[in-house]
C-alpha cells in the first residue's frame, strides 16, 4: 500500500467484514471487536509499503489473533463456540452466501466445533467451509502443509454427523413446539413420533454437572451425547416445565430463565418434520453469545 491513509480507508473499508470473521471464529462479538482491534494496531505497526494484499493480510492476521485466543480459552478449560472464517479478498464474491449458509447450521454445529482443538477448528473452517488452500493455511497455524490436511482431515469426521437444519422456520417452530408440549406432558409416544430414529442429544460441561447434582431433585441426566429416539425421549419425557418457545441463533428452540436471565438454551435442528438434534447449553459464556428472542405466547 502507498501510505497510511490508503491503510486506514482500506481498513475501514474491511472492518465489517473482518467483525464477521472473528465473530464466528470466536462466537463472541465482544471478543470478535478485540481481535479486529488488534488487527488494527498491527497494522498500524507494520511496513505499509509491503503489504501487497491488505485484504489477505488483515484475514491471516485476525485468524492468528483468534488462534491465540482460542489457545487461551482451552488452557483456561473455558467452553467456546466458533463460527465462520473470511476468504482473502479474491474470494469475497461467495462470501455473503457462505456466510448465510454458515448461519443455517445453528448451535448443533458450533457445539460440535467445540470439542475440536483451536488449530482443528480453524483448519475447518478455512478449509472446508472457505475452500482457502492448505498452503495458505499451514503457516498460520505453524504446521507443514502435510500436517494441516491430516488436521483437516481428523476434523472431518467429527463434524460429518453435523444436522442441518430445515430452513422452513414456521414448520421448524411447529415441531419444536409440539415436543416441548409433549415433553411437559409426559407424552413418550409424541416425542418418539417427533424424534427421528438417530436423533442426537448432547448436553455441554454445564448442563451434565447440573444435572448430575440435581439428580435427587428428579433432574434429567444429561451426558456429552445420547443417541436414537428411545433414549432421548426417556431422558427428556416429563421436563422441559417452565421452558418458553424461542429463537436461538435464528432457529427454533427453547429457553428456560431464573430473573430474567437465560440459564439453559435447547437448540433444536429439525430436518423433513423430525428432530436430528438437541443440544442443551448451560455456559454462561456460550449462552451470553447466543442470539435469543422469546417467542410470545400467542405465537405459540
Amino acid at each position: 500500500m502507498e501510505n497510511n491513509d490508503g491503510l486506514t480507508s482500506h481498513f475501514e473499508a474491511t472492518r465489517k467484514r473482518l467483525q464477521a470473521v472473528a465473530y464466528r471464529m470466536l462466537g463472541s462479538r465482544s471478543e470478535a471487536e478485540d481481535a479486529v482491534q488488534e488487527a488494527w494496531i498491527r497494522l498500524n505497526r507494520s511496513d505499509a509499503e509491503r503489504i501487497d494484499n491488505p485484504g489477505g493480510w488483515l484475514t491471516t492476521v485476525v485468524s492468528r489473533v483468534c488462534l491465540d485466543m482460542l489457545r487461551s480459552r482451552k488452557a483456561a478449560r473455558e467452553d467456546s463456540l466458533e463460527g465462520m472464517l473470511d476468504l482473502p479478498e479474491e474470494g469475497a464474491g461467495n462470501l455473503e452466501e457462505k456466510l448465510i449458509i454458515a448461519d443455517t447450521l445453528g448451535p448443533a454445529l458450533l457445539l460440535v466445533l467445540d470439542e475440536l482443538t483451536a488449530a482443528e477448528r480453524i483448519v475447518f473452517v478455512l478449509h472446508d467451509l472457505f475452500d482457502v488452500p492448505f498452503a495458505d493455511i499451514a503457516p498460520i497455524i505453524e504446521r507443514t502443509e502435510m500436517a494441516t490436511r491430516q488436521l483437516a482431515s481428523r476434523a472431518r469426521r467429527q463434524v460429518r454427523g453435523a444436522s442441518i437444519p430445515d430452513k422452513d422456520v414456521i414448520r421448524q417452530q411447529d415441531v419444536v413446539a409440539a415436543f416441548m408440549q409433549a415433553s411437559r406432558q409426559g407424552n413418550f409416544e409424541a416425542l418418539i413420533s417427533l424424534l427421528h430414529p438417530d436423533v442426537v442429544l448432547r448436553a455441554d460441561a454445564t448442563a451434565i454437572k447440573v444435572s448430575a447434582a440435581n439428580k435427587a431433585r428428579g433432574a434429567p441426566q444429561f451426558a456429552a451425547e445420547i443417541i436414537g429416539a428411545k433414549p432421548v425421549a426417556d431422558t427428556l419425557n416429563g421436563s422441559a416445565q417452565g421452558a418458553q418457545l424461542s429463537w436461538v441463533n435464528g432457529l427454533a428452540g427453547a429457553t428456560w430463565g431464573m430473573n430474567g436471565k437465560t440459564v439453559v438454551a435447547f437448540c433444536f435442528a429439525v430436518n423433513d418434520g423430525k428432530i436430528t438434534a438437541i443440544d442443551i447449553v448451560m455456559d454462561k459464556h456460550a449462552i451470553d453469545n447466543l442470539d435469543i428472542q422469546l417467542i410470545d405466547n400467542n405465537q405459540q
